[in-house]
């Protein structure tokens, strides 16, 4: 008939709940944490001990020989310093950026991929699959009402994480250009297509790059090897050159430390070479021995390249027991400065702006700012709510190092041994009355 209307069946779609639950994590909130009351005594009695910091950082990534402070700098970054917004507005990022560029075979990428399944949010992804608007923000149109729409790209989804970032090097220009927001601001402003937002990306970057010319050129300057513009190398805290060294005795360490892990079979297995029980774990402490906690530490097996009685001493701990301390360390401690660390730290960033030498990377007032991150996670690693002048002589100590490695042969610093002794005095939990 002619007065009947035509009608479609596609509708909107509508969802109504009565119920909300956040799926994201939020690190900032230590109610979200499932911590026991055992993890947590366990957490403050390992905390107690003098060369916690060094052996925290020899437990992460055991599977990957040396790098001695790449490792501590990553222990840093997933501990993170302290944020802070001021009245006016400001806002201080507290999370710590670090860049690994270097020879290929250096295991840069099993850094990444160890700290991906390590950090309790982290998303990884490559330079060369990713663009500008998908580690920031996209508009896109909604497929049913045509409406403009936006979408979360990684770094956004990251908030409180961290982003491992893949072959930085074979990212286009606009798209390296695209994150410098976010890497000092930690928020990404969208203006397109009628939408005026702003988000949070409070996040920290590892980032992994070969050299310019594939392998690095030891003939050559740091600036000419790495082909980044300052005003990027500038937002990374730390930047480490990994190079592969022609060395007998490290190269016959690397391969008994690689053939270990392929003899290694579980204790289930009906190979002779067999991993140590958890209930057989024999764990030092002063001078009595206590069996158990195998939630604590790792357990060893028999035959491999690890199982030395150098590290009979001081067992690595296990990642389970890792992350939970990270995760108690990183929401419930903020440290404070004090007089003696601020002084320490304004004659360092003086001495080390007035040298005239050659740096991995430009040496700018953010370097301030990260001397002060660095250590406030170090004061962080001792679950103290003060930051001392061991921390800072820590921190400082991680950043020569980075700054100077293999480029200057005056002003580098040897690389500590896997069984070098902690020369620092013990450091104890310092708490401020409420």
């Amino acid at each position: 008939p002619k007065d009947q209307v035509e009608r479609h069946s596609v509708f909107k779609t509508v969802m109504v709940g009565n119920a909300i639950s956040t799926i994201t994590k939020d690190l900032s909130d230590p109610s979200h944490s499932s911590l026991s009351a055992q993890d947590l005594k366990n957490i403050k009695k390992v905390s107690r001990l003098p060369n916690i910091f060094k052996r925290l950082s020899k437990s992460l990534a055991p599977s990957i020989f040396g790098h001695t402070y790449i490792k501590r700098a990553i222990l840093l970054q997933l501990l993170g310093g302290l944020e802070r917004n001021l009245e006016n507005g400001t806002h201080l990022r507290g999370d710590i950026n670090v860049l690994l560029i270097g020879d290929p075979s250096t295991a840069k990428s099993q850094m990444l991929r160890f700290v991906l399944n390590t950090a309790p949010l982290a998303i990884s992804t490559s330079g060369r699959g990713s663009s500008g608007v998908g580690l920031t923000a996209a508009v896109t149109n909604e497929s049913d009402t045509g409406e403009r729409r936006l979408e979360a790209g990684a770094m956004v989804l990251a908030d409180r994480g961290i982003v491992c970032i893949d072959e930085f090097d074979k990212m286009s220009v606009e798209d390296r250009i695209a994150i410098h927001e976010v890497m000092e601001q930690q928020t990404v402003t969208i203006a397109k297509a009628g939408i005026h937002a702003s988000l949070n990306a409070r996040c920290s970057v590892l980032a992994a790059a070969n050299p310019l010319y594939g392998q690095y050129d030891r003939t050559k300057k740091p600036a000419e090897n790495i082909a980044l513009p300052d005003s990027l190398l500038s937002r990374f805290d730390l930047l480490f050159i990994v190079l592969d060294n022609l060395d007998a005795e490290h190269d016959r360490n690397i391969a008994s430390h690689v053939l270990g892990m392929h003899r290694y079979k579980a204790s289930d297995s009906s190979s002779i070479i067999t991993s140590a029980a958890p209930e057989s774990v024999v764990v030092p402490q002063g001078d009595r021995s206590v069996r158990g906690e195998p939630s604590i530490y790792q357990s060893y097996g028999h035959g491999l390249s690890w199982d030395k009685s150098k590290n009979d001493d001081e067992p690595l701990f296990a990642i389970s027991f890792i992350k939970k301390y990270l995760l108690y360390a990183k929401t419930a401690i903020n440290p404070i400065l004090t007089d003696q660390s601020v002084e320490t730290i304004v004659e360092a960033f003086s001495a080390l702006r007035t040298r005239d030498d050659t740096k991995t990377m430009p040496f700018t007032p953010r370097t301030l700012e990260t001397i002060i991150r660095l250590s406030v996670a170090h004061a962080k690693c001792r679950l103290s709510r003060v930051v001392e002048i061991s921390d800072t002589e820590s921190a400082l100590e991680i950043m020569k190092y980075a700054l100077y490695h293999d480029t200057s042969q005056a002003a580098s610093l040897p690389e500590p041994e896997e069984d070098a002794p902690d020369d620092q005095p013990p450091v104890t939990t310092v708490s401020i009355p409420s």
